[in-house]
């Protein structure tokens, strides 16, 4: 079920890259890498320990589009950071489960760790 106060839950207001049936990704509003994109379950659960399979495995196969998608956009991408931000005690923001997919390129300082969502 939506809430009515997530940002995730109001997709009408976001610039939508990829998405199926499930979930879908956006570009981070504050990305810590060019790049930096998030992929979000449609349902609105807390976090990502509290999605189905078939919400895990639709984040999986967009996680896959969207990683094709930015290394054709940029070829010095040669990594990525892949993970959740779960609880407060982690750096969780928005309490909507999602995924950040962070580009990485050879010779780029460490991310800090725990950065709120």
């Amino acid at each position: 079920m939506a809430s009515e106060n997530c940002i995730f839950c109001h997709m009408s207001e976001l610039t939508i890259l990829a998405e199926n049936a499930v979930a879908f990704a956006i570009r981070d509003k504050f990305p810590v890498r060019p790049l930096h994109t998030l992929i979000i379950p449609k349902r609105h659960v807390t976090d990502i320990f509290e999605t189905d399979t078939e919400e895990r495995e639709a984040i999986h196969q967009l996680a896959l589009r969207c990683r094709e998608a930015i290394g054709s956009q940029d070829s010095s991408v040669s990594g990525f950071n892949f993970g959740s931000n779960i609880g407060h005690a982690a750096g969780q923001k928005i309490f909507h489960a999602h995924v950040h997919l962070i580009p990485r390129r050879l010779g780029e300082i460490e991310l800090s760790a725990a950065r709120p969502d």
